[in-house]
């Protein structure tokens, strides 16, 4: 018997009532449910958010945004990639501003918080993706073992434990903050 899989496109996704419950992504056309995180995932998301979001805003740098944007990251099939916290530069915004749907190509900056029910190898390929399409740094920081791996468009990667400061490079230039204030 063969298995017929329907594809969505980024329009499709984009149209779908929001259920006020899931999120979704979109992984080459196919529907990607996520549930809700919960607190301590929530907490560290909002964490990095307010500092980043903080020091992109008094610098005049560009803009962040939360895990409810879609970024399209590649199409026929669509993949649409929302990270916990991401980061655009101001050359980055579109041309006529940040878009009411979703944002075309790939964030500067994506950090993702491990969720209790994400496996490592889902994770793994969304960094994968995010970094093939154009994101300078993905940044994951991993509740269970309090650490931070930077993954590099270069392909090199950094492990820091909770005695490090994080810093961006040149994704975010300038900015540190210590992993300790991260996590709950």
């Amino acid at each position: 018997m063969a298995t017929t899989t329907t594809f969505m496109t980024a329009a499709e996704l984009l149209a779908m009532p929001d259920d006020g419950f899931h999120r979704y992504e979109l992984v080459k056309g196919e529907l990607i449910t996520m549930p809700p995180a919960g607190g301590e995932h929530g907490a560290i998301g909002s964490r990095a958010d307010r500092r980043i979001g903080n020091y992109v805003e008094q610098n005049d740098l560009g803009e962040v945004f939360n895990s409810d944007t879609g970024f399209i990251i590649s199409t026929d099939p669509d993949t649409i990639r929302a990270p916990d916290v991401s980061f655009l530069r101001k050359e980055s915004i579109p041309a006529d501003g940040i878009p009411k749907g979703f944002i075309p190509g790939a964030p500067d900056l994506a950090i993702e918080v491990i969720s209790p029910t994400d496996s490592y190898t889902e994770v793994a390929e969304k960094v994968a993706q995010l970094l093939e399409a154009g994101t300078q740094l993905v940044v994951l920081i991993d509740p269970r073992t309090r650490t931070i791996a930077l993954h590099h468009h270069d392909g090199a990667i950094d492990r820091l434990t909770e005695a490090d400061t994080l810093k961006f490079g040149d994704a975010l230039p300038g900015f540190e903050c210590p992993i300790t204030e991260l996590f709950v």
